[in-house]
């Protein structure tokens, strides 16, 4: 299957809106039906295709990205409603995973499928984070953020802890619900381009995923079952839990530091330095957890 049977000639100019929509709507139908041509594989056909790629067999790569064209769909699904129509989405997750496809190990023994979703979503939310990255938060919402981060410090200095949201919408006379309609609005349009942390050096946006050149996230995205166990078990239990909630290991979608922190009623610092020191960890007994999963 060739990219333009995802992408299209929809965003010609020329195009009336309407035209637009079915056009797209059409390329999605397309797509969509295509992919149901091509057999699911089995665990045994996924190595054969693996090794066949190792030997730069190019018919190999073509089918087994075909053949899993469905789980960037049911990946992508999840993200509908954050700026990107489910066609764009589409088109990011076959990017990662292509990526999948060309990084597979199956000496490790573990399936395709679980190595690949990892890689689709993390296309995925680059997609969606750098559509974010364009859209303006209406001016209104900004101010009434703005109003409630300046009252969240002032608290943390008097009351030397994290206040609870409770506290601050009290301490900025903001009514609760308010409060919280508005910061998941900045939350979902800009928040990964707010500086975090101390010295306001990194983004939300730079933390979500861990980067395609980590080898101590990629180590601990890569690994399953009895070999993602005995590599975790190196680890402490919050630490265990940091990359659990950070990188999907126990099945559901990444989340970020902020959101980890609070499930763990730790500060977005504190998770940032626990989730840094499991992955350098990681990173250091990388020959013995490979050696222990072969």
């Amino acid at each position: 299957m060739t990219d333009d049977c995802v992408r299209g000639d929809a965003s010609d100019p020329g195009y009336s809106n309407s035209e637009l929509a079915a056009a797209t709507t059409d390329s999605l139908q397309l797509f969509l039906n295509e992919i149901g041509r091509y057999p699911l594989l089995t665990a045994q056909e996924e190595v054969e295709l693996a090794k066949r790629i190792e030997r730069g067999e190019a018919a190999a790569k073509e089918r087994m990205i075909n053949s899993n064209l469905r789980l960037v769909v049911s990946i992508a699904k999840r993200y509908q409603g954050h700026g990107l129509s489910l066609l764009d989405l589409i088109q990011e997750g076959v990017l990662g995973l292509i990526r999948a496809v060309e990084k597979f190990d199956w000496r490790r023994g573990f399936k395709f499928s679980t190595y690949a979703t990892w890689w689709i979503r993390q296309a995925v939310q680059r997609g969606v984070q750098n559509r974010s990255r364009v859209i303006r938060v209406p001016v209104h919402v900004a101010e009434l953020e703005r109003r409630a981060s300046r009252t969240e410090r002032e608290l943390t200095g008097k009351l030397g802890r994290d206040p609870t949201e409770e506290e601050v919408a009290a301490a900025a006379s903001i009514p609760l619900e308010k409060l919280r309609h508005a910061r998941e609005a900045v939350r979902t349009l800009s928040s990964l381009d707010r500086p975090i942390g101390e010295d306001g050096s990194a983004t939300m946006g730079d933390l979500i995923a861990a980067s395609d050149d980590d080898p101590a996230a990629e180590l601990a995205l890569s690994l399953e079952g009895d070999a993602l166990k005995r590599a975790l078990e190196s680890l402490s239990p919050t630490q265990q839990r940091i990359l659990e909630l950070r990188f999907g290991l126990s099945g559901d979608d990444p989340i970020s530091l902020q959101k980890a922190g609070e499930e763990l009623g730790l500060t977005r610092e504190r998770a940032k330095q626990l989730e840094r020191s499991a992955l350098e960890q990681l990173a250091r007994n990388r020959e013995l957890l490979e050696d222990r999963a072969a």
